[in-house]
């Protein structure tokens, strides 16, 4: 089974969260893993950040839609 991951960047995620939240739960069933990652230090949270999605067979209607929105960077492992 084919896995792809795919890298998912967030310039305003605080204004997206909604909108890729609902993108992400139409796929569920086709993503194993998503990892958020933000950076931060005390007393700051950036409205930043990098999602990696582990997704198994086809990821390429999930990559489409993501792609309208955001920048996505992808690996695939056969």
């Amino acid at each position: 089974m084919t896995t792809t991951i795919i890298g998912v960047s967030l310039e305003n995620r605080l204004e997206t969260a909604v909108q890729f939240q609902k993108i992400i739960t139409e796929f569920g069933c086709e993503i194993r893993t998503r990892v958020g990652l933000h950076p931060s230090a005390q007393d700051v949270c950036l409205n930043r950040g990098i999602v990696l999605l582990e997704v198994n067979g086809q990821a390429e209607l999930l990559k489409r839609e993501l792609a309208k929105y955001w920048n996505i960077q992808t690996m695939v492992f056969e």
